[in-house]
């Protein structure tokens, strides 16, 4: 990391021009912004202002601290980044995290989004502030589950006026931090998908739930199915797409092999395809075998003819990838339709975003 103040004229190669910390420099201030790197990637600058901060970074890259440009009240971070990538961060000062003021993209009231200018855009995803509020789904359900326990909300949009249901797994990331709904609409109207009901589940307990076990499918197939149904939203179940990232993924792809009539179609964005019953007790849960669970049930040789399976990893997930590429072999071989994709991202719902959208639509046919 290159130190700024060793530089004439401060923050101008990254279009900042002023002296850092004037009223003037502040006004005109616009972070993140990126200038190529000599590695082939690129040198992003993030400045906060005020007092010593941490910039936190979703899952890419161990936090960076901020430096202090002379005895001014600005803080300023070189940070060096791949080749394309959208990562999720927060700014930490004190005991509290903050979204970043000077970057207009958000993903809730405390986290921002930054993307390298060779990220590929994400269509329909509007950019979202963080003290914006996103819209909520009109259909709101109270489930009493008897096989899961507790009670939860699951809200229900009809895009377009509805069709097949599109199951979103830790459905409330999808309502507080990225605007879902916002964005199925928009993709609706674009044509770039048939209308769909979309179901936002939330968990309750991740791990509990998300695992390889058929008590949340149960519950979903026996109880939440006929919740949906009677609400008098149009949700076509036949033509069910299951739309999860990291467990949320491991699940749903668990869901097709274990309960074929219900699931035959899969979204699964970063699955957690190294777990193992015990595989989160270890020191590294990511060293277990192969594959983990998921590649045991299907040595098992299934017949997968039916299903149409959706894979997307982060191109950053180095330590995923053997996981996620042996899957994606195995799940072909047992016959079923397979999509593979990389994102620009590391494990990381905004990168996650676009491909949400695009598996979706395959998924459909």
């Amino acid at each position: 990391m290159r130190l700024a103040a060793d530089r004439e004229h401060a923050f101008a190669e990254f279009g900042l021009p002023g002296e850092p910390g004037t009223e003037e420099f502040w006004a005109g201030a616009r972070t993140p912004a990126s200038v190529p790197a000599d590695d082939g990637g690129w040198l992003t600058l993030f400045l906060w202002r005020g007092s010593p901060a941490t910039i936190d970074f979703e899952s890419w890259s161990e936090p960076a601290p901020l430096r202090r440009w002379g005895d001014t009240d600005c803080w300023y971070a070189e940070v060096r980044m791949p080749a394309r990538l959208r990562v999720t961060y927060q700014l930490l000062a004190g005991d509290a995290a903050y979204a970043d003021p000077l970057n207009p993209v958000g993903a809730g009231g405390d986290r921002s989004i930054a993307a390298t200018p060779d990220a590929p855009d994400q269509p329909h995803w509007p950019a979202v502030g963080a003290e914006d509020v996103l819209p909520l789904p009109g259909t709101r359900l109270r489930w009493s589950s008897a096989r899961l326990g507790g009670r939860r909300t699951v809200r229900v949009h009809p895009a377009g006026g509805g069709g097949p249901v599109v199951l979103l797994l830790d459905g409330d990331d999808w309502l507080y931090l990225h605007p879902a709904m916002t964005a199925f609409d928009s993709a609706v109207a674009s044509g770039d998908m048939p209308p769909v009901t979309l179901v936002f589940l939330p968990a309750k307990d991740r791990a509990a739930e998300f695992g390889c076990r058929p008590e949340l499918w149960e519950a979903v197939r026996d109880e939440l199915r006929p919740l949906v149904a009677e609400s008098g939203v149009r949700a076509d179940w036949d033509r069910l797409v299951v739309a999860g990232q990291s467990l949320g993924g491991l699940s749903a792809l668990y869901a097709a092999l274990r309960f074929p009539d219900l699931v035959s179609r899969v979204a699964c964005q970063s699955a957690s395809l190294w777990w193992t019953p015990d595989a989160m007790d270890l020191a590294d849960p990511l060293g277990g075998p192969v594959g983990g669970s998921v590649a045991a049930l299907l040595r098992e040789r299934p017949d997968l003819s039916g299903l149409r399976c959706a894979f997307d990893v982060g191109e950053h997930e180095t330590r995923m990838l053997p996981h996620c590429e042996l899957t994606e072999t195995l799940v072909e071989q047992a016959g079923a339709t397979v999509r593979v994709s990389r994102s620009p991202s590391g494990h990381d719902r905004a990168g996650w975003r676009h491909a949400l959208l695009r598996d979706v639509a395959w998924a459909l046919g």
